[in-house]
């Protein structure tokens, strides 16, 4: 629904630049060109940052499912590491050779 308001919007803003405005036409293409490269860029990060969410998520419901997995060249598992819901974080179990080692969930593979 988002992106259908934003097509919205940005088809308002070319009428009135095509109507409303005394800008030559290298000046409304150079502006349409600028407006639509941040709006690009914008989608982009979007779908960047929705995939390495996906990815931290993935990793984390491995280890709730009691599989080992691998975050900076390390095995986690639950035998080892207890899961920080709040900041998705392993934190190592005492008693273990990971005691107190924090290992951020986005880091996993």
């Amino acid at each position: 629904m988002a992106y259908i308001a934003g097509l919205v919007i940005v088809g308002l803003f070319f009428l009135s630049l095509h109507y409303f405005t005394e800008l030559e036409k290298k000046q409304k293409i150079l502006v349409s060109s600028i407006i639509l490269l941040i709006i690009t860029s914008a989608i982009a990060y979007n779908n960047y940052s929705d995939a390495q969410r996906q990815k931290m998520l993935d990793a984390v419901l491995k280890f709730k499912q009691n599989k080992t997995i691998e975050c900076d060249g390390v095995k986690v598992s639950k035998e080892n590491y207890t899961l920080s819901i709040g900041t998705y974080t392993f934190i190592g179990k005492k008693d273990t050779p990971h005691y107190a080692e924090m290992i951020s969930a986005s880091s996993c593979k």
